[in-house]
């Protein structure tokens, strides 16, 4: 195929990988169609309004915040774009407050000599190891970017120069835990450098120690909050996409994926079959692919292989809209129990309700009024739970009400001060939410977990290597979860189907500046 104009590509889900691919591949001329079950942009990367008598309250989904903005801007200038004029990215200057039970309370920046300052209230020994840390993640990053950004296909891709040379690096025999304490005696302080991990829903005793970049990256390049929320990057990205003819078919569930063979033909909704040249999957890889691809054609991802793998924690969520204002509490708080493994352990497990859990909360006004109504806050509220199984926590009614009496108390545990009589809007998320809701395998809302027998090319290929034509984006092929990392994924992703469908080199045009291509910029603000 050389026409780029006749290619047709239908992309399954709006969420940061769909949007993506959509604006690559309507970039490259491919005339592309985006099936959404919802009726907003962005997946669990949007977001919902809750109205009440005061006003309307805006909340996240799920992400709140990019660590590592100029991977999304150099996406926009790739498709000759520019991410600045389409999006205010605030950059915070007091990143998070990180608050361990039993004290000390730490703020958090990118200056390292405030960030020396503040781990010397838990060891000043410790302190001393902060500017070695940051040095040895810089290379690590460095040696790993490039590799993160290419596919796996083959075992051969396993053994490039590039991963060779890396690999002193990576330690895969020790956890994110056991690798920070080369430089961090106290288990607090790695915890401050290690917490990060719950990004991939992972324990840092157990995630590889290759995620040590994750702390890094937050005290590198800083944490941003783009201005009306997350659910601004994803309405911009739809936009972006639509400047190159993409459409978008909104509250448009795809029930299947037509197969000639084991090639992908198009997608199935209720209005039809739409044909298609190739379809990307941005849908959570074990739904998509439990419901939507015969278990028959799939060779190496069969229903009983995704039923074996190992999945990500997931989430308790309360949204609250608040009377008054909280202006005395940072935007991010990571609230630490002290008995963090167990913890993590019991969240491992998923049997029960942590007994002491650990929260992040996000306190979005402070930056963002525009949220809530005047004189009133937000605060979006996280509980790391267990992913659904069959022998596991049952999420009844009654369960719900002891997770919620449990967050609220918590929070108090964190010094927030008593809310439970100032809300005035609440939702209430479970596993089995987002799992019913949000198509969201199991619940397990990182996906498949991050562990080095499902990392690489052990993960789900970006061509997909069950079947012909079907390309997947999002946190469940490589390279893995998080924004910039899907953000990644979609471009290696769209590489490959734009070489197999012959997609024309030549660009579509767009009415908007071009912007110069980011580059990787290690130690520099942006």
């Amino acid at each position: 195929m050389s026409d780029a104009e006749d290619c047709r590509v239908a992309i399954i889900g709006s969420g940061p990988g769909g949007l993506a691919a959509a604006m690559l591949l309507g970039h490259r001329g491919a005339e592309v169609t985006v099936f959404e079950s919802r009726n907003e942009e962005g997946g669990r990367s949007g977001a919902f309004r809750g109205t009440t008598q005061d006003g309307i309250f805006s909340f996240d989904i799920g992400p709140t915040f990019f660590l590592y903005p100029e991977m999304l801007r150099s996406l926009f200038a790739e498709c000759g774009l520019d991410l600045d004029r389409e999006v205010s990215l605030a950059r915070l200057d007091h990143h998070y407050d990180l608050i361990f039970e039993d004290g000390p309370k730490l703020s958090v920046s990118s200056r390292v000599d405030d960030l020396e300052a503040e781990i010397a209230k838990i060891s000043a020994t410790d302190a001393v190891g902060v500017r070695p840390f940051l040095t040895e993640n810089r290379r690590k990053l460095e040696a790993f970017a490039p590799i993160l950004q290419r596919p796996f296909n083959s075992l051969a891709d396993v053994a490039r120069l590039d991963m060779l040379k890396a690999l002193p690096l990576l330690r895969p025999h020790r956890s994110v835990d056991a690798d920070l304490a080369r430089y961090f005696n106290d288990p607090r302080t790695r915890l401050a450098f290690s917490f990060q991990s719950k990004y991939l829903g992972m324990s840092p005793y157990r995630c590889p120690s290759l995620f040590t970049i994750l702390g890094f990256m937050e005290h590198e390049f800083g944490v941003h909050h783009p201005i009306g929320g997350t659910r601004a990057v994803m309405a911009a990205m739809r936009r972006a996409a639509e400047r190159f003819g993409v459409r978008f078919r909104m509250g448009e569930a795809v029930s299947q994926i037509a197969f000639s063979g084991r090639r992908a033909v198009g997608v199935v909704t209720a209005n039809g079959v739409h044909p298609a040249d190739a379809v990307v999957v941005n849908a959570d890889f074990g739904r998509a692919m439990t419901r939507l691809v015969p278990d028959r054609l799939r060779r190496r991802w069969t229903d009983r292989k995704i039923t074996g793998k190992r999945y990500s924690c997931s989430t308790f969520m309360l949204y609250l809209g608040i009377e008054g204002r909280l202006d005395t509490i940072g935007h991010h708080s990571i609230f630490l129990s002290r008995e963090y493994q167990k913890n993590f352990a019991e969240v491992e497990a998923g049997l029960t309700l942590p007994q002491d859990p650990s929260l992040y909360v996000q306190n979005a006004c402070v930056t963002d009024p525009g949220l809530a109504p005047a004189g009133f806050s937000t605060l979006y509220v996280l509980m790391p739970v267990g992913h659904l199984r069959e022998d596991g926590l049952d999420w009844s009614e009654e369960t719900r009400a002891r997770a919620r009496a449990l967050v609220l108390a918590r929070l108090r545990d964190a010094g927030f001060p008593d809310l439970e009589h100032r809300i005035r809007f609440e939702k209430i998320v479970t596993p089995q939410d987002w799992e019913d809701e949000m198509d969201v395998h199991r619940g397990a809302v990182f996906n498949l977990a991050h562990s080095l027998d499902q990392m690489l090319y052990l993960r789900p290929h970006n061509r997909f290597e069950d079947l012909e034509r079907v390309y997947l984006v999002g946190g469940g092929t490589h390279p893995g979860s998080g924004l910039p990392v899907i953000f990644s994924g979609a471009r290696v992703s769209c590489a490959l189907l734009a070489d197999d469908l012959g997609l024309a080199k030549a660009p579509r045009a767009s009415n908007s500046f071009v912007a110069p291509a980011g580059a990787f910029q290690h130690g520099e603000p942006i």
